[in-house]
């Protein structure tokens, strides 16, 4: 296997709860559309981290994060959809009848 990593900076951001974006430390934020800041907000850094392949990040898979990085210069992580957060706590969603 090889070893595949990344330092990456996590900016979190200032218009929406739980998105964040991951972009490679080296680079920064040079290769973020400004089309996307513009909907993520000013960002906000959270953390710097190593990423690696074979270490699992909570809510992606790190070989997703880092492919998305290398194609296209981020990875932007949407905020989980509501139900799913419900999910994560323990609460049941409830049903919806149409």
């Amino acid at each position: 296997m090889t070893d595949d990593k990344m330092i990456c900076e996590i900016y979190k951001s200032a218009k929406k709860d739980e998105m964040y974006l991951y972009v490679e430390k080296a680079r920064g934020l040079k290769d973020v559309p400004e089309s996307l800041l513009g909907i993520f907000g000013t960002p906000t850094p959270l953390m710097t981290l190593l990423i690696r392949a074979d270490k699992p990040l909570a809510r992606v898979a790190s070989t997703t994060v880092l492919e998305k990085i290398r194609e296209q210069g981020f990875y932007l992580q949407m905020p989980p959809a509501k139900e799913n957060l419900l999910k994560e706590i323990g609460v049941t969603p409830p049903e919806t009848h149409y």
